[in-house]
């Protein structure tokens, strides 16, 4: 156990160095790791990442289980404690050890903005109104690309156009190559519904699972923005910012809506905050399958509310908190400050 609380330690000091990170660990050595996890799981037909959870997630009651039986039959004593506490500390650090080794270490990294020499600062009302006002522009643009009876492709197909979104942007921008692609459809799609999340990457596997669940015309962007946490970016407004430089290189115009439709959302959602008018005016200038659209997707944030869901946001926000994400569930609307700064960089969204 000594052994492990040191290299714990020996990996908490060497997160206090984000250059070291970015240079060492996310550019060297994290890219082979995660593409040997991908190579070893990418063939499988389900997610093992969810077969792990559930493993746990059973352990975790079995334990809760033998604790209280012990505790009403009496039987409990301080060396079955103390072995209990030794056990669980154990795993713990074997669990925190693999976390970081296998991509937690990337929270601390300089990141994307650091690879685009982009610096997001705060940004004023009338920038965040330009911002939405070009997102609009993109949006309808797109979606009129679509037309009205558009069927989307298979989740696989989808899986593969976003594959290769990452092979147009790698074009581009030299740091975003993704290889040996390991994407899942989620096992609890329909859990995921009542429980708020629309992806998720599992680090002890190498898998972007996807709640393919959900509308079909998010699908998109979310498997773009879970594989940005497949490429090193942690935080959740640099995958959202990974997945948007991807999904907007892609040739797919199905790729390139649901990308825009998302941080419109985004950032009007920002904009209501400060000049309700000028959002709710926003809204008038979508086009009608856009609007039907976002009424698709009201209607199905409604079907599933429930009392858990808000405490699974929170509990998850907590999280994001403790590994470098102060805003909690915030961050993913910080993407806007990117987005701000790329267009002003580049002069182009």
């Amino acid at each position: 156990m000594l052994i492990l609380f040191g290299l714990s330690v020996i990996i908490k000091i060497f997160s206090f160095f984000p250059s070291f990170v970015e240079e060492w660990y996310s550019l060297q050595i994290y890219p082979l790791i995660s593409m040997a996890l991908r190579w070893l799981t990418g063939w499988l037909p389900f997610s093992l990442g969810d077969v792990l959870y559930a493993m746990a997630s059973i352990w975790i009651l079995i334990r809760i289980y033998k604790a209280l039986k012990a505790v009403f039959k009496r039987s409990v004593t301080r060396q079955t404690v103390g072995n209990s506490l030794r056990r669980t500390l154990t795993i713990a650090l074997c669990v925190y050890l693999l976390f970081n080794l296998f991509w937690g270490i990337n929270y601390e990294r300089l990141g994307i903005a650091y690879q685009l020499k982009l610096e997001p600062t705060e940004y004023s009302t009338p920038e965040l109104k330009d911002l939405t006002g070009s997102l609009i522009l993109k949006t309808n643009i797109e979606r009129l690309k679509l037309g009205d009876n558009y069927t989307y492709p298979s989740s696989k197909e989808i899986f593969q156009e976003a594959k290769e979104a990452y092979d147009s942007a790698f074009i581009k921008y030299s740091f975003m190559r993704y290889a040996v692609p390991s994407v899942k459809s989620s096992l609890y799609g329909q859990l995921g519904n009542y429980l708020g999340f629309l992806g998720y990457y599992t680090p002890f596997s190498g898998e972007a699972q996807i709640n393919t669940a959900i509308p079909t015309f998010l699908i998109p962007y979310t498997t773009c923005h879970e594989i940005g946490h497949q490429l090193g970016y942690g935080t959740e407004d640099e995958a959202n910012f990974s997945g948007y430089l991807a999904a907007k290189s892609s040739d797919e115009p199905s790729f390139r809506y649901s990308a825009y439709f998302d941080l419109f959302l985004y950032a009007n959602r920002e904009l209501y905050f400060r000049d309700s008018v000028t959002a709710r005016e926003n809204y008038k200038l979508l086009d009608t399958l856009v609007k039907k659209d976002i009424a698709t997707y009201r209607k199905f944030l409604e079907a599933h509310q429930n009392p858990i869901e808000p405490y699974i946001t929170e509990l998850y926000g907590k999280y994001l908190q403790a590994n470098n994400q102060p805003n909690g569930m915030n961050t993913y609307d910080e993407v806007i400050g990117w987005l701000i700064a790329y267009q002003k960089k580049y002069g182009e969204l």
